[in-house]
């Protein structure tokens, strides 16, 4: 008997219920004696006195058991003046109280539900809570990698405009204003690129030479690289005609207007016609007092002449002279296309990089082929040729070579060629504008979302610190309840060691 008494009685926690109902201490039905000891409760707490202990005892936890003692001995001392001779109290509370106890330890009721909200506890609140704050952690994880995401994609597209800001030449600030102020420095950038083709005389000479002797070409080569190589770049009117023009009136430049006009935009001013369509108005009024040299007289034949008197008795008189468009311009002045430089004027540039083109690519075929010269018979071929052409060296070539490609890169130039598509077509600067502007959009567009996704983070964090406590909570009433069952059941075994297994939260 002693070795029993020493030995612990373990029981696991999951079955704790059933274990109590085996050995009789708890009776099956047993939760129909609980309802209704939670009506007398639920109607109990209704009248309760000023006590700081009571109110921590009955908010935001389930009541048992000894929840019910506790305030049992609280009342006590606070309805102590209803206590009569027999030692009886007379308070009306302490005897609701009382029944509670006493119907809590009828037929052990208030094990069977202690067992009960421990196996809750241990198996689905703790369980549940836990769950709920791993979900909250993950979400916390997927909303910090998505603010990484926003943030670096911000950080990407205006990486992006600044580079494609860096391409046009620009700084980003007005982006319109900074693509107009680049046209400005076109003619300068263009004349600049003129000068450098003076270098471009040895390859032209080398060109030419090679060309007559090998096909004894009879036309001109390179005739538009040869004029710039002379003469720089000068205006188209001299380009055509030879000569220079003593004045230039150089077309005005469009600015891009701010807004993309459409038809619900343009007003046509007041169209009015009236019945019959017999008068038009188009809102254009003639004053008496101007003289445009034109009368009106009904006496004339309106058949023929349409009532206009032209100034001529006779109408044979009348002489009409028709000229060609572009030679009605005094001689000497250039204008229109004529004003702008050969490398300025769309089909001369293209010109002039055709023929840049094809000198750099003669140029590389005479280095390829000069790397193969050194047989006798390539020796040969070329004895009768002139002495410019034997007199190259590989180094030469490739000299004049990169100077083709230095003058060639500077006008293909991405920079260059958004720079001639703004010349030539002002709304490309709005188009330009708008995709620029599309990527600053979209950088605010990922700061605001990255605002919006850190919200939500902590959202999840403050929801995180509520839940912890509230695990913090169940753990330590857990952990006293399990004391207490234990307690309760080591009592009933001759003070026997009581485990009960499994309790985790």
């Amino acid at each position: 008997m002693e070795n029993i008494q020493n030995l612990p009685i373990d029981i696991q926690t999951s079955k704790l219920l059933d274990w109590l109902v085996d050995r009789r201490h708890c009776s099956l039905k047993w939760q129909s004696a609980v309802m209704a000891i939670r009506e007398k409760i639920n109607a109990a707490i209704q009248d309760m006195p000023e006590n700081d202990e009571i109110k921590q005892l009955l908010s935001g936890s389930y009541i048992h058991y000894f929840h019910c003692l506790r305030i049992v001995e609280i009342l006590k001392g606070t309805e102590a003046s209803s206590k009569n001779i027999f030692g009886r109290y007379s308070s009306q509370r302490m005897k609701d109280w009382q029944e509670i106890v006493s119907l809590y330890e009828k037929d052990n009721v208030y094990l069977a539900e202690l067992a009960s909200l421990l196996s809750r506890n241990v198996s689905y609140e703790g369980p549940a809570l836990r769950k709920q704050v791993a979900k909250v952690q993950q979400l916390q994880q997927e909303l910090s990698r998505k603010e990484l995401e926003c943030q670096s994609g911000a950080a990407d597209m205006r990486e992006r405009y600044y580079v494609s800001c860096k391409q046009y030449g620009i700084v980003g600030e007005n982006v319109a204003r900074e693509l107009q102020a680049l046209v400005k420095d076109l003619p300068a950038v263009l004349n600049d690129t003129g000068k450098q083709a003076a270098c471009l005389e040895q390859a032209i000479q080398l060109y030419t030479a090679f060309t007559n002797f090998v096909s004894d070409w009879s036309e001109p080569v390179l005739p538009m690289l040869s004029f710039v190589q002379r003469k720089g770049n000068i205006t188209v009117y001299e380009w055509r005609t030879g000569s220079t023009p003593t004045v230039i009136d150089r077309p005005v430049v469009e600015e891009a207007p701010p807004d993309t006009v459409t038809e619900e935009t343009i007003d046509w001013g007041d169209l009015s016609i009236g019945v019959g369509a017999e008068e038009v108005n188009f809102g254009i009024t003639v004053e008496d007092s101007v003289d445009w040299g034109i009368t009106l007289e009904s006496g004339k034949e309106e058949a023929s002449a349409g009532g206009i008197d032209w100034g001529e008795s006779e109408p044979g008189a009348v002489e009409i002279k028709v000229v060609d468009a572009g030679t009605n311009c005094p001689e000497g002045v250039a204008r229109g296309e004529d004003a702008l430089s050969v490398l300025e004027y769309p089909k001369t540039r293209s010109q002039f990089v055709d023929e840049l083109m094809e000198l750099e690519l003669f140029l590389c075929q005479r280095l390829s082929e000069m790397s193969e010269e050194g047989d006798m018979v390539a020796m040969s071929q070329f004895q009768l040729a002139p002495s410019v052409i034997q007199a190259q060296t590989t180094q030469r070539v490739q000299a004049m070579l990169a100077d083709v490609r230095r003058l060639l890169e500077g006008l293909t130039s991405l920079r260059m060629q958004h720079l001639f598509m703004i010349q030539a077509s002002p709304r490309y600067v709005e188009r330009v504008s708008d995709m620029l502007r599309q990527k600053l959009k979209q950088a605010d567009i990922l700061v605001l979302k990255r605002a919006s996704v850190a919200e939500q983070r902590q959202k999840a964090l403050e929801e995180q610190a509520k839940l912890e406590p509230r695990i913090d909570l169940l753990a330590t009433r857990t952990k006293e309840l399990q004391k207490q069952i234990e307690a309760d059941i080591s009592k009933r075994y001759n003070n026997r060691h009581v485990n009960l297994m499994g309790v985790m939260v």
